[in-house]
């Protein structure tokens, strides 16, 4: 391996150059003080071990063949360039990028210089350092900074390929991390900028809190740093294009007194287009170009204005004291008191609440509410709409209704109107707990705050028509929904289509049905079930056969109650023929019926006094082993009582009466009708006691049969029991 020898006219032309670059030279002098005179002969270093960096594709595997100095004299003349350096005026000013770069370069190769030449001592890593220095300072005032990121030069008689590869390298990291640094404390300015936290605040008093603002934030300063280099770049290209235009207006000059013609370059002018029109802002679809928005932004300033940055004062001694007994507070204690004394001996201020809040909510959650609201009136507290609408929302979440009207209350009192947060709570309360007319109130509320409403608040809202019965007013929420390209979930189509169901309306099934074929691929089981029940409930028995051959045609296998369904249109018409033909087929279609069926047909045989044939059935379902529905004592009991069968007529009224909550209008009148038609009058006048305590209307016909004497009513045996 050749040896390279750095030649003493090389090193005097550094030593040249440096006095001639006083202020890069004194830069580096002060990072290398370390550096002394040495007398001491330098052997060679071509056996030394290659460094090793993995991150390098070559790496200075021979730095030995680069670096072999000829004895004392390199290091003597090198440090007579640092004495010269120190000699320069030290009241000069200083190039502090210069000396930020020089800095990070000298680290990270006295790192690499020191790998590849473990055996040198300090001295004579910062001879090497010098001399590499002094070759990047040479060609900082060549070409700048930005001569030093570009390419390698050619190879020069000092320094070989590799080398200047791994000089070049770690000088486009040091540019990369400078750059960094430099782009992380622009960012802090506008980060802190006026007009990024106003937009924070306001993006808070909206509602947008936690991650998401801390996000936009960020977000906001790098637009507004990426503007302002926008248009500096803009003022930096039209300032070149000034230059260009200065020095080809010169150049021309000189041309034609050397009768050369030159071709005639078109000035270029760089401007900003011209807007027309006003700015239009959205965000989330709220218009905030509105005027309306203006009295927002002054209220913005007015609260900044009278916000409190300061931290908590220090809660020790008595107050702490106090502290402790509000964090140990029990459920149905009065916290008013000790935080009447706590006021007292702390004299807090909007911080102090919030911190005692805080503590508070991570100790005792009960304790926590009933403070938080009582903090409200406290006029230090200066209470904003996010403290009551956090308050709200805690309340709505476990449906307290009565502690929600409460707060409520109080923010009408205060002046305070519901935010965003707040209505959309309130729907999800009132829409859970069947109050339609409040959840109404609260779903036009943010209506008019220029939001629209999502599909959770839709969903919530189509929910509560269902819970009241008012499946049609929830089918036209959904066309509106659906209207705002928002698409109703599953669960939503089939609390419609079983409230639809129930009531027997077969045109809204039928329409609920259709919008699940254009939204879902194929319809589920209890879809297809729920639609023969509402023609079946709405006399249409051939249109409920209908339905249930098309969904076999679909590939779905009926269950036991879509069968039952299908049965009881057929009861509806009395149809028994037809309900025959149905079984017999799906018995050669190996289907088999179910307890739901047979008690069906149980109720239909009672009506029509074919007690055998019921008895029968009811074998059949004891056969299955099932336990039979509530339905089935209904019947029993209306059948045996219209017989006068009394032992069995009894013991089928004690299981209703112990069931009686499962019972609803329909089935009370028919089980009182039965007992009066059957002489049972006690025990119809007990049931229709049961039925005025459950707040059943009865129908005007029943109103009538129990005002009457019970002499007058009967099946002309006139018996009562006694």
């Amino acid at each position: 391996m050749k040896s390279f020898l750095v030649s003493r006219q090389a090193i005097h032309r550094i030593s040249l150059l440096s006095s001639k670059t006083p202020t890069l030279c004194r830069n580096f002098s002060a990072i290398t003080s370390s550096i002394s005179h040495s007398d001491r002969h330098l052997r060679s270093y071509e056996d030394q071990n290659p460094l090793k960096n993995a991150e390098i594709p070559r790496p200075i595997s021979d730095f030995n063949r680069y670096f072999h100095f000829t004895r004392e004299s390199r290091l003597s003349e090198s440090s007579a360039a640092i004495d010269d350096s120190i000699d320069q005026d030290e009241d000069e000013d200083e190039d502090g990028t210069t000396n930020e770069f020089l800095s990070r370069f000298v680290w990270i190769m006295r790192g690499k210089v020191s790998e590849a030449y473990p055996d040198c001592d300090k001295k004579m890593v910062d001879g090497m350092l010098l001399l590499i220095v002094e070759k990047v300072v040479e060609e900082i005032e060549r070409g700048g900074f930005n001569k030093v990121g570009s390419a390698p030069p050619s190879p020069s008689s000092e320094f070989s390929d590799d080398l200047w590869a791994t000089i070049w390298e770690v000088s486009n990291t040091v540019l990369k991390d400078m750059e960094k640094e430099r782009k992380k404390e622009k960012m802090k300015q506008y980060v802190q900028s006026p007009e990024v936290m106003e937009m924070c605040r306001f993006a808070g008093e909206i509602g947008i809190r936690g991650d998401l603002l801390r996000e936009l934030r960020f977000k906001w300063a790098r637009e507004k740093m990426e503007d302002a280099e926008f248009y500096e770049s803009l003022e930096q290209q039209r300032d070149l294009d000034n230059s260009i235009r200065e020095s080809e207006t010169v150049d021309g000059v000189e041309e034609e007194e050397g009768s050369f013609a030159s071709d005639e370059v078109e000035p270029r002018s760089v401007s900003l287009p011209k807007r027309k029109g006003k700015f239009k802002y959205k965000i989330y679809g709220l218009e905030l170009s509105d005027p309306k928005w203006g009295k927002v932004a002054d209220k913005i300033h007015e609260a900044e204005e009278e916000a409190d940055w300061k931290e908590p004062k220090p809660v020790t001694g008595k107050c702490k004291l106090v502290m402790e007994k509000l964090e140990s507070l029990q459920e149905g204690d009065d916290p008013s008191g000790l935080l009447s004394e706590w006021v007292e001996l702390l004299e807090p201020n909007r911080v102090d609440w919030i911190a005692l809040l805080n503590q508070l909510r991570d100790g005792n959650t009960n304790a926590y509410l009933k403070v938080a609201e009582l903090v409200l009136d406290e006029k230090s507290f200066k209470a904003s709409i996010s403290d009551y609408s956090k308050l709200i929302h805690i309340h709505a979440k476990e449906n307290r209704n009565e502690d929600v009207e409460r707060i409520l209350k109080k923010m009408s009192q205060n002046g305070i109107f519901p935010d965003i947060l707040t209505a959309t709570a309130l729907v999800h309360m009132y829409s859970k707990s069947g109050n339609l007319e409040r959840a109404t109130e609260a779903f036009e509320n943010l209506k008019s705050y220029g939001l629209r409403p999502d599909e959770k608040i839709y969903t919530s809202m189509i929910m509560g028509y269902v819970n009241a019965g008012k499946p049609k007013l929830g089918d036209r929420l959904m066309k509106d929904m659906v209207a705002k390209d928002m698409k109703p979930s599953e669960e939503v189509y089939m609390a419609l289509l079983r409230a639809f169901a129930e009531m027997g309306d077969a045109n809204g099934a039928a329409t609920i049905s259709s919008s699940m074929h254009a939204d879902l691929d194929s319809l589920p089981l209890e879809a297809w079930s729920l639609l023969v029940e509402a023609y079946g409930k709405a006399g249409q028995a051939d249109k409920a056969k209908n339905k249930f051959d098309e969904m076999r045609r679909h590939g779905q296998k009926p269950d036991d109650k879509c069968i039952a369904n299908v049965v009881q249109a057929y009861k509806g018409e009395n149809s028994l023929d037809k309900a025959l033909r149905l079984l017999l087929q799906l018995e050669k279609d190996g289907i088999e019926i179910g307890v739901i069926t047979y008690t069906v047909l149980v109720d239909w045989m009672a009506n029509l006094g074919l007690i055998e044939e019921a008895e029968q059935l009811l074998v059949k379902i004891s056969q299955l082993g099932e336990a039979p529905p509530f339905e089935l004592q209904v019947s029993l009991c209306y059948m045996y009582a219209t017989v006068r069968n009394e032992k069995k007529t009894l013991q089928a009224l004690g299981v209703l009466e112990a069931k009686k909550d499962q019972m609803g209008p329909n089935e009370f009148e028919k089980v009182i009708t039965a007992l009066k038609k059957g002489g049972f009058e006690k025990d119809a006048r007990r049931m229709y006691k049961h039925m005025e305590a459950r707040k059943f209307l009865p129908s005007e016909s029943l109103k009538m049969d129990m005002l009457g004497t019970p002499r007058a009513f009967g099946s002309g045996y006139g018996r009562m029991r006694r």
